[in-house]
């Protein structure tokens, strides 16, 4: 008999996409005909294109895929709406460069904004390019206006209220890292939550943000003693009873089938949280949801990411 194959985790970029790993590595031979047809192909399925678009924007941002496209259709909506994140990924690599507590010009962020609202105008119906806008906002330093934050949403959520890409932005926007609260980021987890249909992934805000909190904390504290204790942050009651939520909502509202590309981000949150709340029964079958396709975030927050998937996957006793 041959011996059983040992398990690995997969951690593929594209999680199991391979029409989109084609599309990446045309980017990395500086081809852009492949990202074109991609784009063409996936048409107005959302939660599919704001995935492969937020792929393809890291890709692009390494290389002159983007510009050459646009040299040679420079009526392509679709290049404009890449160009925009891509513009927006930019920006972020040159504030990870600068370091935290730098500021980035905000000439060079006014340029990513009328990237963003020039995609917007040319693909009206595509949430992408106020996705885009709400990653941007974070960047400058005093936040952006209530208002004008406001109507970047309201344009969002008119074209797809449930786009999760976007929720995690602005999450990320109202959590103490950039510019709000623990407590402000929660409010506005649990809301979306609250108001998300069966089926859809938004209730896994809570736990994206039980991470964000983490990390924070975690961070401020490096070479110091922690502010408090941490080590019931993943399983006391509250936590406990939010993870439960969110497989209800979420796992039990969904449509039977195996996981597709375009949630696997968002499922390696709910098992690595089902896993620390000690809901041993709900992780091992989300790791036989997720098969081999894993994540580095958010396991890489609480140690090596490889080890952390297996060491769990084996403690619940996952079995494919």
């Amino acid at each position: 008999m041959a011996a059983r194959r040992r398990f690995a985790p997969d951690f593929d970029p594209a999680f199991g996409d391979r029409p989109l790993t084609e599309a990446l590595h045309d980017i990395v031979i500086g081809r852009w005909q492949g990202v074109r047809d991609l784009l063409r192909a996936t048409g107005d399925d959302w939660p599919l294109r704001t995935h492969r678009l937020r792929l393809l924007s890291h890709a692009a941002a390494g290389s002159s895929a983007v510009e050459s496209w646009r040299a040679a259709e420079p009526g392509n909506p679709d290049v404009a709406v890449l160009r925009a994140a891509t513009e927006v990924v930019r920006v972020f690599h040159q504030a990870i460069e600068a370091g935290r507590g730098v500021g980035i010009d905000h000439a060079r962020l006014d340029v990513a904004v009328m990237a963003c609202l020039g995609a917007a105008d040319a693909r009206p119906a595509d949430p992408m390019p106020w996705v885009s806008l709400l990653t941007v906002a974070r960047l400058y330093e005093e936040g952006i206006p209530r208002r004008e934050l406001r109507g970047w949403w309201d344009e969002l959520r008119r074209r797809d209220p449930y786009n999760i890409e976007g929720h995690v932005q602005l999450l990320r926007y109202y959590s103490a890292r950039w510019h709000g609260t623990h407590g402000t980021m929660y409010d506005f987890a649990r809301d979306a939550a609250g108001a998300s249909p069966p089926g859809s992934p938004l209730p896994v805000l809570v736990q994206i943000a039980r991470v964000e909190e983490y990390r924070y904390v975690r961070e401020g504290t490096r070479g110091r003693a922690p502010v408090r204790d941490f080590g019931r942050h993943w399983h006391h009651e509250l936590a406990v009873t939010e993870v439960r939520r969110t497989w209800d909502r979420w796992i039990g509202g969904r449509t039977p089938g195996p996981a597709v590309p375009e949630e696997i981000g968002e499922l390696n949150y709910l098992t690595h949280a089902a896993c620390y709340a000690g809901l041993s029964e709900e992780a091992r079958q989300l790791f036989e949801l997720l098969g081999t396709q894993a994540a580095r975030v958010p396991w890489s927050y609480t140690g090596d990411a490889e080890e952390e998937f297996m060491k769990w996957r084996a403690q619940v006793r996952a079995t494919s």
